[in-house]
Order: structure tokens, then sequence, then C-alpha cells
């Protein structure tokens, strides 16, 4: 079996060194007002992903890819006139003169190699988080989507809603002051603390198990292991808990707060198994200050079944319980808490609850919607404002530029996990560890497939 490293890959973008650079039909799709959308992965959140870009009166779908034909055929049936594939990289070598842009949405370790692919043959790119599976693949992926001048966007849906909007405004206007520090929490288990499964089950005649496993080591297929919806536990194919959900309830503090990369990293977690993430994580970043932070920041995040742990940072007025999943910055004048999701920020002063004015910000045109409490009906909002900017009509809000330096620190997170209870050091210039032995995590090996 030939392995192909992926720092060869990150630099040649899968084999595309023979093939010509193509620049985007942009411009002539702002002429004719129409999107042509591929979209890699079509089942669970992929179909999501498909139904809402294709919600855009703007949005032609005309290429559909997936491993799992009974997913590919669901599709199908919703868009009769796109042209169904099992392998993206002959969708993409086929169809590059017909597609505008790609929407990926693969278990993590497909998002990059198939991203970048997509990118090399100049096409926007909306990716579902976190954007990649390791440190070098995101750093590839905002490298070449500044030089060719890419749009690009990142699949956290509510980043695009009123309540972090809010939260956001809240936070930089100085409600609480300068902030010391972010507690995140999500009770969601996406670990695995037991041993490898053993043996081989028959694989299942509408999934092709070459393709799911793509640029991953090859290994036997297990029901209910992988495919569908569990790979998240497993280290060579999601990012545990902390990728899932630490991205979204991340991105908000990170946004609002102007973070870049962390110093320090430490996760207090069982010891490695070799192949699921922990069930229970507690990840403590320290982060460079900020015009909105002290001298440094502290973040900490919590996972798994119990999360969050008591603390004083976290105690809420009326003993009012917290809400499952959230975050609470603390800061010099009060306490801001972020339920997830579709609740208002609380803020909290002298242990007491105090009204929010948003007038000004009304006013100012920094809010211009209203709260949302219907997912379902507002989750368009984030895929349509790629298609928008695409079109010239709009700005992402979640580039590749922002979105590839919040993915890095979810991962610097998740290597932490692979030495519990020890500090780790990261140096941003160099993108490497001060120890040496966590630095093989930052990449792997690529299987051709």
């Amino acid at each position: 079996m030939k392995i192909n490293k992926r720092r060869n890959f990150l630099k040649t973008g899968i084999a595309l060194a023979s093939i010509p650079i193509l620049t985007p039909n942009i411009w002539s799709n702002m002429k004719n007002n129409q999107l042509r959308t591929a979209h890699i992965g079509v089942g669970g959140m992929g179909l999501a992903d498909l139904n809402d870009i294709a919600s855009h009166k703007s949005v032609n779908v005309v290429a559909l890819c997936d491993v799992d034909t009974n997913a590919l055929q669901k599709a199908g049936k919703l868009y009769p006139n796109a042209k169904k594939y099992k392998d993206y990289r002959n969708m993409l070598n086929q169809m590059k003169d017909k597609i505008d842009a790609v929407i990926v949405s693969t278990p993590d370790h497909t998002h990059a190699p198939a991203s970048l692919m997509a990118m090399n043959f100049g096409k926007s790119v909306y990716c579902q988080k976190p954007l990649t599976h390791h440190v070098s693949e995101a750093r590839a992926m905002r490298k070449i989507a500044k030089e060719k001048n890419l749009i690009t966007q990142m699949g956290i849906q509510v980043h695009s809603f009123y309540d972090y909007k809010l939260a956001t405004l809240l936070i930089q206007s100085g409600i609480i002051g300068k902030v010391s520090t972010v507690r995140a929490w999500s009770p969601k288990n996406w670990g695995y603390d037991g041993s490898m499964p053993k043996g081989e089950d028959k694989i299942p005649e509408n999934l092709d198990w070459n393709l799911w496993l793509g640029t991953a080591t090859k290994r036997p297929f297990k029901e209910k292991i992988y495919h569908p919806g569990n790979w998240r536990k497993v280290l060579d194919f999601g990012c545990g808990t902390l990728g899932d959900m630490g991205v979204h309830i991340f991105d908000t503090p990170y946004n609002a707060l102007q973070l870049d990369v962390p110093y320090t990293i430490k996760n207090s977690c069982r010891k490695p198994n070799g192949f699921g993430f922990p069930e229970k994580n507690s990840v403590t970043y320290e982060f460079p200050g900020t015009k909105y932070t002290h001298e440094t920041l502290k973040w900490i995040w919590t996972d798994g079944p119990g999360a969050p742990k008591n603390h004083r940072d976290l105690k809420l007025p009326n003993k009012d319980k917290l809400p499952l999943q959230g975050a609470m910055f603390i800061g010099d004048k009060g306490r801001l808490l972020l339920p997830h999701f579709m609740e208002l920020p609380k803020l909290i002063v002298n242990g007491k609850y105090k009204n929010i004015d948003v007038s000004e910000f009304e006013r100012s045109g920094q809010i211009t919607n209203k709260p949302v409490r219907d997912y379902a009906g507002e989750s368009y909002l984030h895929y349509h404002q790629f298609v928008d900017a695409c079109l010239g009509n709009d700005v992402c809000s979640a580039p590749f530029s922002y979105s590839a330096r919040l993915t890095e620190t979810i991962l610097l997170g998740v290597i932490a996990g692979r030495f519990p209870g020890k500090t780790l050091h990261w140096d941003n210039e160099k993108a490497k560890f001060k120890e040496e032995e966590a630095n093989q995590f930052l990449d792997a090996p690529y299987r051709s497939f």
C-alpha cells in the first residue's frame, strides 16, 4: 500500500501537479445570477447542508457525491437534474468547468482532501466544521484560500444567529469589562473508552468502504462503529466532542474577544487507548491578551457526562440551573452567560441578573434580525450568506481566514488529550510544539486510495 505524507499532499493537493489551476467563475455567476454547486457528502448533515444551500433562489445544484448509494439516491430524487458520483475526485475532474462552488459535508478526515482539491481548481468552498482533521491541513486551507482569493465559509450555522451576534457586541462594548476567563461546556459524549473492536463485518452493499476511508489508514469494517454516525468517536476520523460541539460553543468567545491561537494547552482526561477519544475532557487554554481581555486569557472547556463541574464562576442567581451547553464570560464588571443555543445571553452583576439594553445596536444597524427560536426556519442564513458572497452580494462571516485559526485552537486541545495532565507549549510562528513528542500529531500519513 502506497502512503503519501500529508505534508506532501498539502503542497500538491491530491496529485494536482499535472492539472492546470483554473480561476473561479464568479464574474460569470454575477452576470447570470446563478451559482452552480457540487455537494460532497449528502447523507445526514450533508442532506441538511444541501437543502439549505439549494433553498437560495440563485443556486443550481449540478452534482451530488456520496460513498453511500442509499444517501446518494435519496438526494438524487430531490435534485434529479444533478449528476451523481461516488468518488469526489472523479466529480471534480469531470465537472470542473461546470461547477462554481463546492460544499463539503463529509466525516472530518475527508474535509481537507476534498476541500483542497476543489480549492486547487479555483472553486469557492463551504466546508462543515471542524474545518480539518489536522493542524497542518487547517494552515494549508487558510493559505490557499488567501493566495487564490477564494470565497470560503465554515459550517457553523449559529454563527449567523441573533443571540451570538448580540453576545459579541455586548462583550466588545465592555459590558462586563475586560475578560479574564471563559468557561465553556457540553455534556455530549463523542468519546470511546473501550478497546478497539475486533474482527470484521460484511460491508453493506450500499457502502464503498474504501472510498469512505479515503486517505485514512485502511481497516476492516465494523457495524455501528464507523458508518453511519459514530466516526466522531474515533481518532482517525473525528475530533471528539471538542471538535463537534467545541467549535460551536468556542466560536462566539473566540470571535468576540478577537483571539488568536493559544500559548499553552492542557487536557485532563484518561490515558490514550489508541482508538477513541476520551469520554470526558477538561481542557485549559492560555491565550495572549487582546484589547477585550486581561494580559492573558484562560479558557476552560469541559465535556462528557456530568459536565460542567460546579464552580463559583458558573453559579447563577436564584439557584437557577445552567443551560445544558454554553459559555460563561468572566470579566472585571460582571459575567455574561451565553447558552447554546437559541437563548439570549444573560448579564450577571454582583450575583444578580441585569437587564440588557440593545437599542443602541438596533439604531446603529449592527443587529438587524430577531432572536432565532426556530432552527429549521433560520438555519439557511449562514448558507445563503455564502451563496450571496459568491455572487458578490455579501461577505462571509466565517471564512477560512477566521475558521482555520478557530479550528487550529480546537485541534490543539484534541492533541493535548494524547498527553493527559501535561502542559503543551505552542509556537504559533513555527507551527510546532515545544514538546517534540506532540508534533507527530500535527499531521499524519495519507493513504493512496
